[in-house]
């Protein structure tokens, strides 16, 4: 049993936070001692019965759950206090739990954690989830020449000198990695652990009320920064010039009028179109409504470390997916298992022909068991945990040497 502290600057209560936090924390919390710090936002710590039914569940799983204020204003200042708190609060929860590892989600939490390490001497994991600056440069959020972007490709640096172990999201990011110059001969054990799903959660299950229509595109996540989400709407109405009878359900939270936006700047018959919000545990039963998903991502050379939490969520509930490949190892995934379709262009012809395909792979017997399948070879929740345990053995010392699943 390793004694670990996991530092997030994504909350706990936050839909990423259930999803790629909590759900790791309280499959590790069964074999190694877990002290969890997390930063929430104020509007979710002022939500008390879900904040006190969380801080009971982690309770009853033996994680000893610490909070932050997370703070977004004024811009970077407001970044820099966190760090400064996260720093402090995370050095004393090591001394006192006499903590051996500190793993880190993303570079804000990295930052933490190698802080951390220069001063008790815990072992830094660097759970990097991304190339994050370079993603903010593709997102637009960021300016290449912006003194922010030059300054965390500095700490980025830092954090991959420093780390004990990486973990990479995907293969492909993993290989550009290797390629940093700054760490051949050097460059620390890494593990490729994607982005994983509870497969509990996420099943096929009888949809709640039948689909209207024939055909239903289903869309799941944010839609803005580096998602493509013109593209997917101009797919819609190509859908629906094809299927009068088709209908396309999204599933979002806090993008609503943005996304009709798009949808009606591309010519799409809104009253066929559904707009939703749903709590991350009655996803599911949303995805079970639709007959296959879609989600393009800018093919940009951060996206090669990504792993879109969608693919494994659709797969998970039997649904085949419309995608682009360049985005970490999505095409590839797609295509060894057979359970959708991946496009490189987005022009019309493309986009047609690929929507004829996979309406033709839904009518396929079988294909709900196979996506499940892929699911389940690739992305199931239960071995990305064994994955981090034995990394967490091999650090505490508790275990030799172990082959981890894509070590690179």
């Amino acid at each position: 049993m390793a004694r670990v502290l996991y530092v997030s600057y994504t909350g706990l209560l936050d839909p990423l936070g259930q999803s790629q936090v909590l759900q790791y924390v309280l499959g590790l919390a069964r074999d190694h001692r877990i002290t969890l710090l997390t930063f929430e936002k104020p509007d979710a710590l002022a939500n008390e019965p879900e904040l006190d039914a969380l801080a009971e569940r982690c309770r009853v799983a033996g994680i000893d759950w610490h909070r932050l204020t997370y703070h977004n204003r004024p811009g970077i200042p407001a970044t820099i206090y966190d760090i400064v708190l996260g720093i402090r609060k995370a050095t004393a929860l090591a001394r006192t739990g006499h903590i051996q590892i500190v793993h880190t989600r993303s570079y804000i939490a990295g930052l933490i954690g190698l802080a951390v390490k220069r001063r008790t001497g815990a072992r830094f994991i660097f759970d990097m989830r991304g190339f994050w600056p370079d993603e903010r440069v593709d997102g637009g959020i960021w300016k290449p020449n912006w003194l922010r972007y030059r300054a965390f490709k500095w700490v980025e640096r830092r954090l991959f000198l420093g780390a004990d172990h990486v973990v990479s999201l995907t293969r492909a990011g993993a290989r550009e990695i290797e390629k940093f110059d700054y760490l051949q001969g050097i460059a620390p054990p890494m593990s490729v652990i994607p982005t994983c799903t509870n497969l509990e959660l996420f099943r096929p299950v009888e949809p709640v009320e039948s689909p209207q229509g024939s055909f239903t595109l289903g869309y799941v996540g944010s839609a803005g920064s580096w998602y493509m989400f013109a593209e997917v709407a101009q797919a819609v109405r190509m859908l629906f010039d094809m299927r009068p009878d088709a209908r396309f359900l999204v599933i979002n939270k806090g993008d609503h009028d943005a996304i009709r936006n798009w949808l009606s700047e591309a010519g799409v018959d809104l009253e066929r179109v559904e707009i939703r919000a749903a709590p991350y545990s009655e996803v599911s039963e949303q995805i079970a409504r639709m007959d296959a998903g879609i989600f393009f991502i800018k093919q940009v050379w951060s996206k090669r470390a990504s792993s879109p939490t969608r693919l494994g969520e659709f797969l998970a509930c039997g649904k085949p997916v419309l995608a682009n490949g360049q985005v970490g190892d999505v095409e590839e995934t797609i295509v060894e298992t057979d359970t959708g379709v991946a496009i490189n262009a987005f022009d019309e012809q493309t986009q047609r022909d690929a929507l004829v395909d996979l309406i033709e792979r839904t009518k396929e017997p079988g294909l709900a068991a196979r996506c499940r399948q892929a699911a389940e070879e690739h992305f199931a929740l239960e071995t990305g945990i064994l994955d981090y345990s034995k990394v967490y053995r091999n650090l505490a010392g508790t275990e030799n040497e172990v082959s981890v699943r894509g070590t690179a």
